[in-house]
């Protein structure tokens, strides 16, 4: 009678360690599946491009950034965001085609005609 119970827990361990063994297989899959359909869509393709050129506009101050009337508040966000972060490292930026100027007191102003305009 011993024989048959330790017969019947070393196949339930058996079972198991199978069983355990094909959903670590699975899971696998799946997240390696979610890796490939997420590194080949168009969506993150897209994505990489406006990071990329997100990049581009972070590091040069003297690219302008043009917030039109028309950009929704997601992109106004983003690029109001740029803006102010190339002011806080370049202490300048362009924005709308006007070079804006922060100075040691931390007041943002431009030039209008050779003279300091506190805005």
């Amino acid at each position: 009678m011993n024989i048959y119970l330790i017969g019947f827990a070393c196949a339930l361990v058996l079972i198991l360690l199978i069983q355990k063994i094909i959903n670590i297989k699975k899971n696998k899959n799946n997240k390696l599946s979610k890796f490939k359909k997420k590194l080949l869509s168009k969506e993150s393709n897209i994505e990489k491009i406006f990071s990329r050129d997100d990049e581009k506009t972070f590091s040069d101050p003297d690219i302008n950034i043009n917030i039109g009337i028309y950009d929704n508040e997601d992109i106004t966000n983003r690029k109001s965001n740029i803006h102010r972060a190339r002011l806080s490292k370049f202490k300048k930026s362009k924005l709308n085609g006007e070079t804006i100027f922060i100075d040691p007191d931390q007041k943002i102003y431009k030039y209008i005609n050779g003279k300091k305009k506190f805005i």
